[in-house]
């Protein structure tokens, strides 16, 4: 029986391990194809289409020359799975349609670090019967005089199972199948604990990889998530009108937001040295020329950084603009503190607001101010 997943890959590794259990299996070109492609992994179904029977699979497994990898899932090694392996295993698992999504998908798609301790995610349409599984680990074998691997290390870090109604529009046929781009973002932003974590996943992600805010805007349109959808779109407004960084996220949402400062234009264009550089958050708009530098960085990276910074502050300096600077442990830590001088340089300059911060108001009245 073919899977869904066959094509013209091949794979001179289990070729060779192929070769090492033919005493006991004799491989036909088919069985092999179906080798090659999926990295040396096979189903029970598989295996028995292809006229193996249940009691030769029990056989390779129990003589150390397989690996049961997942329920019904089959390793012709008993070496340690590589990547490719370990997510081909959850795949065929999930059974002919399932993808790999979630924390998974985000892996692949570079959003974040692979975590290789981590469970596999796939997302198979409503209907399907496959449930999750928890980790395995290896059973050494008990009819084998052949070194096999350490019993009891981990051999797959499981595999957690999602279902769609739209699992046919989120589909990116890749060799390894996987939800789309923008689908991976919001799927990502959904499984986070909070609103606002839920709103810096979807900026770091189109403020640091190709998926655009139109594109997230479409999918939270077409397929509303389960939670956090204002959330997910003010985030997405925040970087329409120019924010740039999960920081200057932060600073218009925690700083700016939260205590009813104005708005302020985003990435405002200076002529410096003749070279158009970008200012973070320019309270001009507003009436009082106040700039705020949000600095991501503990250390800059080159000097011509650092030059460039320097010049760009000295020429908001002669153009009579104040200029405020703050880091990240400042603006997550002490966004009230922030706030508070950002506040006295624009009443300074004039401009009057309400603060409408539930802290700031409750430290006024502990305080008796």
């Amino acid at each position: 029986m073919k899977s869904a997943f066959f094509g013209p890959f091949l794979s001179a590794r289990t070729r060779t391990v192929a070769s090492m259990t033919t005493a006991t299996i004799d491989f036909e070109p088919e069985f092999q194809r179906v080798l090659d492609y999926q990295h040396g992994l096979v189903t029970a179904r598989q295996l028995r289409g292809l006229g193996i029977s249940t009691r030769q699979i029990q056989h390779m497994v129990e003589s150390g020359q397989w690996s049961t990898v997942l329920h019904g899932v089959y390793a012709v090694t008993n070496g340690p799975l590589d990547r490719p392996m370990t997510l081909w295993a959850a795949l065929l698992f999930g059974g002919p349609r399932a993808i790999l999504s979630h924390r998974t998908a985000a892996e692949e798609w570079a959003l974040v670090p692979v975590d290789p301790a981590g469970p596999i995610h796939v997302t198979v349409p409503y209907g399907l019967s496959a449930e999750p599984q928890g980790p395995t680990y290896r059973k050494a074998g008990r009819r084998s005089d052949r070194p096999v691997p350490r019993e009891g290390d981990l051999l797959h870090p499981g595999v957690v199972v999602h279902r769609s109604r739209a699992h046919a529009h989120i589909l990116v046929p890749t060799l390894l199948p996987r939800t789309s781009l923008a689908d991976t973002v919001v799927n990502l932003a959904v499984e986070e604990p909070s609103a606002p974590e839920a709103a810096r996943v979807v900026v770091a992600a189109v403020t640091g990889s190709s998926v655009s805010v139109h594109e997230l805007l479409r999918r939270i349109e077409q397929r509303p998530p389960r939670r956090y959808r204002k959330a997910l779109t003010d985030a997405l407004s925040f970087v329409v009108g120019g924010v740039q960084s999960i920081l200057e996220h932060r600073y218009a949402v925690d700083v700016e937001t939260a205590h009813g400062l104005p708005t302020a234009r985003r990435q405002s264009p200076v002529l410096v040295d003749g070279q158009t550089l970008y200012e973070d958050v320019d309270y001009s708009d507003s009436g009082v020329p106040l700039i705020v530098r949000l600095d991501g960085l503990r250390y800059h990276s080159s000097r011509s950084v650092a030059l460039r910074d320097r010049r760009r502050g000295n020429a908001a300096e002669l153009a009579g603009k104040a200029t405020l600077v703050y880091g990240w442990e400042e603006v997550t830590r002490r966004s009230c503190d922030v706030a508070a001088e950002v506040r006295a340089v624009l009443e300074r300059g004039g401009w009057s607001g309400s603060n409408p911060c539930p802290r700031c108001r409750e430290y006024l009245l502990t305080s008796g101010g």
